[in-house]
C-alpha cells in the first residue's frame, strides 16, 4: 500500500504538492469514489482516475533546461505569454518543472515526471544547492557581503548562511556569485535589495550540481544517467 498522492507523483501525474491539490479539488477517484489526502491505495489492485482518465506508471523523465527571460515557469499561462513547457517539447513525455525562477531571470531549470524526486529537491529539508550569478547596483563592500553569507532578515524570517563571491565590479555595479540552499519566493532579489543593492540582472547557473554550462539560451537537454544518481542522492533517495 502507498499513500494516493506519493503515488500519483511516482506516476509523473504531477507533484507531491499539486497531487495534493488535485485530491483536494475532487478530481480524483479511487475505484469510482471521490478521493481523500493521506488515502492508501494498492496500484496493482485498485482503479485510479484522475479526472476520469486512468492513472498509470510511465517512463521517468529529466531534463535540464536553459531558461531564456521573458518565459513563464508554468504549465500554462491564462495570459497567453510563452512558457517552460513550450521550449521542452519532445521531451518523450508529460514533464512539469521543479520549481520556479521569475519571468526575468534565466538559467538553470530542472523539468521531470518523477514527482517524488521532485517534491525532495524543492523541500528546504534536504538543502539543494541553487548557484546564481547576479549583476547588482552599486559598489558591493566585503563586508556587505559577509552580511549576505551570514543572513539577513526578510519579512518572513532570517535567511540561511549562503556563499558569496564579489567576482567584478564597474562603476556603478557589481557582479556576484550566490550560493542558496533555502527555497524561498524571490530569495536572491530579496536578500541583495535589503542590503542596498537591488539586483539589475539575474541567472541561475546551476542547480543541485545540475549546470547547462555550453548551452545556449533556450536550449534543453536530458540528464545522463550519473547525474539523475546524484539528483537521486542529493534528494536522500
Amino acid at each position: 500500500m502507498v499513500r494516493l498522492q506519493k503515488y500519483l507523483a511516482e506516476c509523473g501525474v504531477a507533484s507531491r504538492r499539486e497531487a495534493e491539490k488535485l485530491i483536494l479539488g475532487g478530481r480524483v477517484r479511487v475505484n469510482g469514489a471521490v478521493a481523500t489526502i493521506g488515502q492508501a491505495v494498492e496500484p496493482e489492485s485498485d482503479k485510479i482516475e484522475v479526472d476520469g482518465g486512468p492513472v498509470s506508471q510511465q517512463r521517468l523523465v529529466y531534463i535540464v533546461l536553459n531558461k531564456p527571460r521573458d518565459v513563464v515557469t508554468t504549465a500554462k499561462d491564462t495570459h497567453g505569454r510563452k512558457t517552460v513547457l513550450d521550449l521542452v517539447s519532445g521531451a518523450g513525455a508529460r514533464v512539469f518543472p521543479v520549481g520556479r525562477l521569475d519571468m526575468d531571470v534565466e538559467g538553470a531549470l530542472l523539468l521531470t515526471n518523477d514527482g517524488e524526486l521532485a517534491h525532495r529537491l524543492m523541500h528546504p529539508k534536504f538543502e539543494v544547492e541553487k548557484m546564481y550569478l547576479a549583476w547588482v547596483s552599486g559598489g558591493m563592500t566585503p563586508e556587505t557581503a559577509e552580511r549576505l553569507a551570514k543572513g539577513v532578515e526578510l519579512d518572513d524570517g532570517l535567511t540561511a548562511p549562503a556563499k558569496i563571491n564579489i567576482i567584478r565590479q564597474d562603476r556603478d555595479a557589481t557582479f556576484i556569485r550566490l550560493t542558496l540552499h533555502e527555497g524561498r519566493k524571490r530569495e536572491v532579489k530579496r536578500m541583495c535589495e535589503a542590503v542596498g543593492h537591488p539586483v539589475k540582472t539575474l541567472r541561475r547557473i546551476e542547480f543541485s550540481g545540475i549546470d547547462v554550462s555550453g548551452m545556449r539560451v533556450g536550449e534543453w537537454r536530458h540528464l545522463s544517467r550519473d547525474e539523475v544518481e546524484s539528483l537521486r542522492r542529493h534528494a536522500g533517495l
